[in-house]
């Protein structure tokens, strides 16, 4: 009885042991969005200061930015991937307050048309965590197919603008992007063991924590929603899937810029 229940024990301990393991390799691809977040957390605590606490955020953002790239955390390909995904989000920020979806309501020197520029380190954020999460898990995508996935991936990131005037493509291109991603697997090492993941599969987990992320972050007053205005409510849960299709938009940029860095003549 006792022998019979051993190889259970150690299969258990190993698992419990993996998954620990993964879980801490997850907090530290995270490190720059939980840098931020308790960044943001922090100034709504300070005194009254000279400098508008979103200004004051924009040189917190430089500065993680400079000590992750020094450090050798990210690379100068990872950084330039960070750079393109946040002016893409602040080009996405631009569009969405102007339409009232969302608001930074404190004043700033540093914003344009209601969009601090500090709001793009929050996208930046995302970015930092995939491209870690390849250097820090060893990912390799299998049966990827860049240029069906980055056309969808597009399509995504327009329709977000578009179905504000045309009707919203949300489920018909997220049913696309499971088609175009079919078969496709990343695999990635925790604890020296090769382990494999539906890249769909992926999108979705990356998305339901960035949605928590996001509660995080309008709780500690990073933006607002209508509704947050007059005090915090947990955010809508169709965020989760809206950044379930968001994240392929990171993902094909990391990729892309995988690519082109293999490619490079040593």
């Amino acid at each position: 009885m006792f022998e019979s229940s051993a190889p259970f024990t150690t299969l258990l301990t190993s698992s419990c042991r993996r998954l620990l393991d993964f879980a801490w390799t997850q907090t530290r691809a995270c490190a720059f969005a939980i840098a931020l977040l308790s960044g943001v957390a922090a100034s709504t605590l300070l005194p009254g200061l000279p400098v508008a606490r979103y200004d004051l955020l924009v040189a917190y953002g430089v500065l993680l930015t400079l000590v992750f790239w020094l450090r050798g955390w990210e690379s100068g390909r990872d950084i330039a991937v960070i750079a393109v995904c946040h002016v893409i989000g602040l080009a996405f920020e631009l569009v969405k307050v102007s339409l009232g979806s969302w608001s930074y309501p404190e004043p700033a020197v540093l914003k344009f048309a209601g969009v601090p520029l500090y709001g793009g380190f929050l996208y930046a954020a995302v970015g930092s965590y995939v491209c870690r999460a390849w250097h820090l898990f060893d990912l390799e995508v299998v049966r990827y197919r860049p240029r069906t996935t980055a056309v969808v991936a597009a399509a995504i990131y327009v329709n977000f603008f578009t179905h504000h005037w045309l009707p919203d493509a949300r489920w018909p291109l997220a049913a696309l992007l499971v088609a175009v991603t079919a078969g496709t697997s990343v695999r990635f090492t925790v604890r020296g063991a090769r382990l494999r993941m539906p890249l769909a599969l992926s999108f979705v987990l990356i998305g339901f924590f960035l949605w928590v992320a996001e509660n995080l972050a309008t709780y500690v007053g990073a933006w607002r929603y209508p509704y947050q205005l007059h005090g915090w409510q947990p955010v809508g849960v169709e965020k989760f899937g809206a950044w379930s299709l968001l994240i392929s938009i990171t993902f094909v940029m990391a990729a892309a810029a995988r690519r082109a860095g293999h490619r490079q003549p040593s």
